[in-house]
């Protein structure tokens, strides 16, 4: 295949065509990043700040036309396109305001005369990438990685090559080396090849991957091998437990649109929904009212809450596990289907009865579906939500925030919100737990994870003796 065409979800039609690297010209690509790294490396870090408060004002000056990119790529409601692009700057900014010292010598008081710990760039970072978030997914890792020396090479989504060569002209644009940030457009049955030998390359330092468990247990298996770091962010399937004293109105509004973000393509959207028995029946109710209520339609159109999802084959395998968890004994409350028309529209959609055995229950259901779990009590909300191989993140809504923490610290994940929905921001660290995934993303803690941590111990003469253990 020579060439990649992406195509707009909402109508089918297509978009763009891009030319398709070989394998001579992914090896020029790493050839370029490694060779800008080591003079990206070398600038002090403030001016690598000024680099990316300069994308930042990119980001937020197109913001219009970056938005629209994003809609037509993957589908998502133009307000939160928009919103998407402004997360990416704030972020930007937030490193370039926070790394040096994020990143500073620290200093330990020894034996020696002076030792310290550093922390210093790994080289390349090869980041797989998804189309859900195609913007924030890359500068989020993008934003620490550089700030902290690397150069970075992606392979982002085919649906999607159009952010991911947009991201590679703002980096370049902002005045960061020619080749410190690339853009690897790869005909996909070419992509195992490519990943693993990247990997194994030795200027590739590090590896992440936001995508599905399959996915990352082929990178991190690589990466294993290749003895190298690896961030993997994977699926989840949050619960979202309603304790028996919770606000129910303005909980199942939230749930609704917590659920309904981005047509449900969201790692992070509370999947499983843990009510009390004492109000699961009315909570029931008044969510089905407020998933009915939101506009389902053309994603460009002032007004919609719910676009189509990003290609048809990701809304027929949400519609199987639909169709499936019916057929389980789950009950269809609205929804179920894919709407008729052109785009990869389907209705969103609420089950209930959904226990063991249903695939709604027991799988990531990664489209505009929610599924509802009634639980007997407290306890049994909080084995409900751990009754799941994932751990990204979890909710716990109760008009008494102490007991949400207390139920929260009982439930295995990466992140516990109380009363909030899961939601990433820079200045926290983002990650999950189990099948998961493993390391962070954003704050301190994702900065770091693409840096060496070195031992500095400086003795002004040499030792009188030699030490006597290891």
């Amino acid at each position: 295949m020579s060439a990649l065409v992406t195509t707009n979800p909402a109508t089918g039609e297509p978009l763009a065509e891009y030319a398709v690297l070989s394998d001579a010209e992914v090896d020029a690509a790493l050839h370029r990043a490694a060779a800008a790294q080591q003079e990206w490396a070398a600038l002090p870090i403030g001016e690598r700040a000024v680099v990316l408060r300069r994308v930042a004002a990119i980001l937020r000056g197109e913001i219009d036309d970056l938005a629209l990119l994003v809609t037509r790529e993957m589908g998502k409601p133009l307000v939160e396109a928009r919103a998407e692009v402004e997360k990416c700057a704030t972020t930007c900014d937030w490193y370039a305001d926070n790394a040096a010292a994020l990143l500073a010598d620290e200093p330990v008081a020894t034996s020696a005369d002076r030792s310290w710990i550093s922390h210093e760039p790994v080289g390349v970072v090869l980041a797989v990438m998804p189309w859900n978030f195609p913007l924030w997914q890359v500068l989020r890792f993008a934003a620490p990685a550089l700030m902290a020396g690397n150069a970075a090479l992606l392979k982002h989504s085919p649906n999607t090559t159009g952010c991911a060569v947009a991201v590679q002209r703002i980096v370049t644009a902002a005045g960061g080396p020619e080749g410190l940030f690339g853009a690897l457009v790869v005909a996909e049955a070419d992509v195992p090849a490519v990943t693993q030998r990247l990997i194994a390359d030795p200027r590739v330092g590090a590896v992440t991957i936001t995508g599905s468990e399959r996915a990352g247990r082929a990178v991190g298996a690589a990466a294993g091998d290749a003895i190298k770091k690896s961030v993997l962010e994977l699926g989840g399937s949050d619960p979202f437990v309603v304790l028996a004293d919770a606000d129910l109105p303005r909980v199942a509004a939230l749930a609704a649109r917590g659920r309904l973000v981005n047509a449900g393509q969201s790692c992070i959207s509370p999947k499983r929904l843990v009510v009390d028995a004492s109000v699961a029946e009315e909570f029931t109710r008044l969510l089905v009212a407020e998933v009915e209520a939101l506009v389902v339609g053309d994603p460009e159109a002032p007004g919609t809450h719910v676009g189509p999802m990003a290609r048809a084959d990701l809304r027929d395998g949400v519609h199987r596990q639909v169709e499936a968890s019916v057929a389980a004994g789950a009950r269809l409350l609205t929804g179920g289907r894919p709407l008729p028309g052109p785009g990869c529209f389907y209705a969103p959609t609420v089950l209930g009865d959904v226990v063991p055995g249903v695939p709604a229950y027991d799988e990531e259901v990664f489209g505009p579906v929610a599924a509802v779990m009634v639980a007997r009590d407290e306890d049994d909300a909080v084995r409900i939500a751990n009754d799941t191989r994932f751990g990204l993140g979890a909710s716990v809504w109760t008009t008494d925030p102490e007991r949400g923490v207390a139920v929260a610290r009982r439930i295995r994940s990466g992140a516990a919100f109380v009363n909030a929905l899961v939601a990433s921001d820079a200045r926290m660290p983002f990650g999950g737990t189990r099948a998961s995934g493993y390391g962070r993303e954003l704050a301190a803690a994702g900065i770091r994870e693409f840096v060496n941590v070195r031992t500095w111990w400086v003795l002004d003469e040499p030792a009188a003796t030699a030490p006597v253990s290891e």
